[in-house]
């Protein structure tokens, strides 16, 4: 099993200790290039489709709301 497909697996169970680190390798992995914006703000980008949302601070560990984002965003893409 490969780490992308560990970390699918991983953000789907919804975890409370989801990293952005994790999130940059496994969005990477699928495509999806990273680009900043103003201040924390942050848009993953592939060829079609654009994901948005605020890099989190101060620790790496991402919301719960943004997990469920990620998800239902790779779902609409059936990256997932």
């Amino acid at each position: 099993m490969s780490k992308a497909e560990k970390l699918i697996i991983r953000l789907l169970s919804s975890p409370k200790d989801f990293t952005y680190p994790e999130l940059k390798t496994l969005l990477a992995s699928l495509g999806y290039d990273e680009v900043q914006g103003t201040g924390s703000r942050v848009c993953f980008q592939s060829k079609t489709h654009k994901i948005k949302l605020h890099k989190p601070h101060p620790t790496n560990i991402l919301k719960q709301y943004q997990i469920a984002l990620i998800i239902d965003e790779l779902k609409k893409e059936n990256l997932i």
